[in-house]
């Protein structure tokens, strides 16, 4: 009785600890080409988007997020990557930026 009151125990307890893994997936930006961005094939546009509106802020040490202007600028950005699909990411915006 006492040793099966422990297996159960051990099994419970097992089951408890046994958490699934989170899957970490790292996204290098720079190798991202308008294609992908726009099929979202890497991940989704708007992700995409609030990064780059970061790390462009950062770079001007501005800790403003305008939510508007991060919306008009991912239309912008989308709409200059429909005609230019195979140039890469960041180039887009920094001819976008021009």
């Amino acid at each position: 009785m006492v040793q099966t009151r422990a297996i159960v125990l051990g099994a419970f307890a097992a089951l408890l600890l046994a958490v699934p893994a989170k899957a970490q997936v790292l996204v290098d930006v720079s190798k991202i080409s308008c294609d992908q961005y726009i099929t979202q094939r890497i991940t989704h546009m708007q992700t995409v988007n609030v990064w780059l509106a970061g790390f462009y802020a950062g770079r001007r040490n501005n800790p403003v997020v305008d939510t508007q202007a991060l919306n008009k600028n991912g239309n912008k950005l989308s709409r200059f990557c429909e005609s230019h699909r195979e140039m890469p990411l960041l180039d887009a915006v920094e001819a976008n930026t021009k």
